[in-house]
């Protein structure tokens, strides 16, 4: 089975963190789907959720990391697009669940209210976690739409 990409997007509040995180993954190996920013030029947040949106319909990565200043505009931009579930994370119990029982796909960062050491924790900890599924499917399943 090939090796899953991941895509990252973040603005100007983010694209410290963002370039961090990226190269936390690439030196394990990971191969990263870089959809800006790429620099600290004011930009807005909402055209990075759209990208990532694009990354993942299309299939040219499986799962993400979004990156603002809070993770909160940026999760609100993210979960209006149907094939995300975004889960803003501040530590590592919450990023254990969104995979455990929110199949999320998308994990969210402020990037100035978290530290790098435990965005790289909860990172690592988001992709190593797999569904659960049983109860929780029925869940996802209606988040998607398709048990309405």
């Amino acid at each position: 089975m090939p090796q899953e990409i991941i895509a990252m997007a973040a603005d100007h509040g983010g694209y410290e963190l963002k370039a961090f995180l990226r190269q936390t993954l690439e030196a394990q190996g990971v191969s990263v789907l870089d959809l800006g920013t790429d620099g600290p030029q004011s930009v807005d947040y909402p055209d990075f959720a759209d990208a990532m949106a694009d990354a993942i319909r299309e299939g040219r990565a499986g799962k993400g990391v979004l990156i603002c200043g809070t993770g909160i505009g940026i999760s609100i931009a993210a979960n209006r697009h149907p094939e995300l579930r975004a889960a803003l994370v501040h530590d590592a119990f919450g990023a254990r669940l969104a995979r455990q029982h929110n199949d999320a796909n998308v994990i969210v960062f402020g990037g100035r209210t978290i530290g790098t050491e435990v965005a790289k924790d909860c990172l690592a900890l988001f992709l190593s976690t797999e569904f659960e599924g049983g109860r929780h499917a029925r869940r996802v399943a209606k988040m998607s739409g398709a048990a309405r």
